[in-house]
């Protein structure tokens, strides 16, 4: 027999309980709006995972007060410094990148959801429903009825004014809405780690790009003293024996110097990189946002990014909606969102193309072009590029 979810109405459901999720729902909640956030998760979120918090999202993050407590724990990222065969090619400054945040903030991805699960705790503190799955929509004019199931595995009911997919890659909104994708699958394939920091302390608020003849290898401070690196490894799936501490170690110490200690690896991951773009970002009352309308290469750490200002960009517009009783979906909104996800999508590339494996000639003339770049008045245009303040 099917439960009602206690509160069997809500203005807003939104599926998916990760930081693009959280994050929506308190800036729903903080306007006033009921609502509800299924977590198919029924354990405490960790690991470091997507660490690059860029300057539009703690733009946002300020109408709910999440700026202060993420950069109080974060590292500021004000340099980038690009390398190969041992010599620098140039630095870029994030100094004038933005007027607000002249700095990338870094933290480990499961803090920063602690911090808006918090924020999403102040304004609702039943919000989140964790162990909690869709399993189908039924549409109408005026509303969207949800099935579900609970914690203890029983089915559940719920009606929602809106239903918001940040359910990720692997949208279970999407796809109960029938929508397709379109993109591709790249071959490059990287393995990321997170290490005690070699470098000394003056470097410990820069990131550092090499991008010497075998390929890619860049590296983030993070709090506590500790530094991810990300290497490209070669081409198709990483094998289990390249996805290791101490092979990561020895890479990253054979194409950059840097004494990284394998024992004091706390993060290890090998992953491939696609492209995949939702045909459409909704249907009626129901709204993909995140990776389950775009999903973009990790190269550039744009893509939590995006789902944050899809959020900040969508949040109004339910609101309205909620308190209207207007339906979207809004046309404006899709093409803002997409056209942002696409340039993004193009700047990854670029970034994987010029972290490529290069002989030669080739090795000379990436070189050359970075010199340049970053030697020009125009690098300040570069930063502002990498921070997304187009987006």
């Amino acid at each position: 027999m099917t439960q009602d979810v206690a509160g069997s109405s809500t203005d807003v459901l939104v599926v998916g309980g990760g930081p693009v999720g959280v994050f929506l729902a308190a800036l729903l909640a903080q306007s006033g709006l009921d609502v509800q956030v299924w977590e198919r998760r029924d354990t405490t979120p960790w690991g470091s995972r997507a660490i690059g918090i860029h300057a539009p999202s703690l733009d946002a993050f300020a109408a709910i007060g999440a700026d202060v407590p993420v950069l109080a724990e974060a590292t500021l990222v004000r340099h980038g410094i690009a390398r190969s065969r041992g010599r620098t090619l140039g630095t870029l400054s994030f100094a004038r990148a933005s007027d607000t945040h002249p700095y990338v903030a870094t933290l480990d991805q499961h803090r920063t959801e602690g911090i808006l699960r918090d924020r999403l705790a102040a304004w609702s503190p039943d919000a989140l429903r964790t162990g909690t799955s869709v399993t189908a929509l039924h549409r109408h004019r005026d509303h969207v009825d949800v099935e579900g199931t609970g914690p203890d595995g029983a089915p559940i009911a719920l009606r929602a004014g809106f239903v918001v997919g940040a359910d990720g890659a692997r949208s279970t909104v999407r796809d109960l809405l029938g929508i397709d994708t379109v993109g591709r699958d790249y071959p490059d394939r990287y393995v990321m780690g997170d290490f005690a920091d070699p470098e000394p302390v003056s470097a410990r608020s820069t990131a550092l790009v090499d991008v010497g003849p075998d390929g890619v290898v860049e590296s983030f401070p993070l709090p506590d003293d500790r530094r991810r690196y990300v290497a490209l490894v070669g081409r198709g799936t990483p094998a289990d024996d390249e996805v290791d501490a101490g092979t990561l170690a020895r890479t990253v110490r054979e194409r950059t110097g840097a004494a990284v200690d394998a024992d004091t690896c706390s993060m290890l991951s090998g992953f491939r990189v696609r492209r995949r773009e939702a045909l459409r970002v909704g249907i009626g009352r129901v709204v993909l946002i995140g990776d389950a309308a775009h999903e973009i290469s990790p190269i550039g750490g744009q893509g939590m990014n995006l789902g944050w200002l899809d959020a900040a960009d969508l949040a109004p517009l339910l609101t309205d909606g909620v308190r209207t009783g207007s339906a979207g979906p809004w046309p404006g909104y899709a093409r803002r969102r997409q056209a942002v996800a696409r340039r993004a999508a193009r700047q990854s590339e670029a970034n994987m193309a010029v972290g490529g494996r290069a002989e030669g000639p080739a090795v000379l003339a990436r070189e050359a072009l970075l010199r340049t770049a970053l030697g020009l008045p125009t690098a300040d245009l570069l930063a502002r590029l990498y921070a997304m303040r187009w987006a």
